[in-house]
């Protein structure tokens, strides 16, 4: 009888982790890990996110439009894990000092401003939103329209004279975060 026991608890352990591994590589599948990192001059910028799809729904509006992010809440700039940006050096974040290091970067879009805030709260899931607590900036970026729509998310990083810019495109939306030393 006990053997009978333990092996309907393996069988049932097995199916529950099956069933995890099925749906962590469903949401992998869906939203691919993405990175973006750039050395300019002696500073360098790398940012890790993961990579949402379009897929015909409505990325950026209001709730009664059925936007799948709303203005004016949370969203951890792509899926997945929280996104992360790392600093070499001290920088001037869209004009403000941050220190170098590593910070959660997720924002609060808006029809025609985005708030970016970096926050200290590190390694999360990013569905979740972070204790606010530990927001060291907030700082508004103006959206841009793309001149064709962007199926998946992208961050990338492009040098300028002053430093380097964070661009993050989705459907027809783009902002630009300028990053100077």
């Amino acid at each position: 009888m006990k053997k009978k026991i333990l092996i309907g608890i393996g069988v049932f352990a097995i199916i529950v982790v099956a069933v995890l591994l099925y749906f962590n590589n469903r949401n992998r599948t869906l939203s691919p890990p993405g990175s973006a990192s750039l050395t300019h001059d002696d500073l360098t910028i790398s940012v890790t996110y993961s990579r949402p799809s379009v897929r015909g729904r409505m990325i950026f509006g209001t709730k009664e439009d059925g936007a799948l992010q709303p203005y004016g809440e949370y969203w951890r700039l792509g899926a997945n894990e929280a996104t992360e940006i790392t600093f070499s050096k001290d920088v001037a974040f869209n004009g403000e000092s941050v220190k170098a290091g590593t910070y959660r970067m997720y924002a609060i879009p808006g029809a025609s401003e985005f708030e970016i805030i970096l926050n200290t709260e590190l390694g999360k899931w990013g569905a979740f939103k972070p204790d606010t607590s530990l927001d060291i900036l907030h700082t508004k970026v103006s959206v841009q329209k793309t001149n064709s729509s962007v199926e998946q998310f992208t961050i990338t990083l492009e040098p300028t004279t002053a430093g380097i810019n964070v661009i993050c495109e989705m459907a027809e939306t783009r902002i630009v975060i300028p990053i100077t030393e």
